[in-house]
């Protein structure tokens, strides 16, 4: 486990409602995505789903490898939401965070690219934490 999971950035209280409402309304290409992440199915790594970091919330983290995995839909491409995401990235940058970014169609369309992206990343990853 990362040592930065041990600290009280990680799923603060005051957004757990909040994070209980976007687990139990995934967008589809989340629910596709986490159906292949749950269970420690990618490569035995575990991932959480809407994960609380600081005031921000991921879509999916690994604490093992300090992985997020975003799924951009809409509200990401416009003016305020990608502000949003560069502010959060740099926040997550900070924490020394490895961030990967899909889009919903990449997820729909593509779902074999993006678990290869994903297992490239997590075989990184690996060499550097494990």
């Amino acid at each position: 486990m990362c040592k930065k999971e041990e600290s009280n950035i990680f799923n603060p209280k005051r957004i757990k409602a909040q994070r209980k409402y976007l687990r139990n309304n995934m967008t589809k290409a989340e629910v596709i995505l986490w159906s292949k992440l749950k269970g420690r199915n990618m490569l035995n790594h575990k991932f959480r789903r809407q994960h609380g970091i600081g005031d921000y919330i991921v879509d999916f983290y690994c604490p093992e490898l300090n992985l997020v995995i975003e799924v951009d839909g809409e509200s990401h491409y416009t003016s305020e939401g990608e502000k949003h995401d560069e502010t959060r990235t740099e926040f997550l940058n900070e924490l020394d965070v490895y961030i990967l970014r899909f889009t919903n169609p990449q997820i729909k369309q593509n779902l074999e690219g993006v678990l290869k992206h994903i297992i490239s990343a997590i075989k990184k990853l690996e060499q550097e934490y494990i």
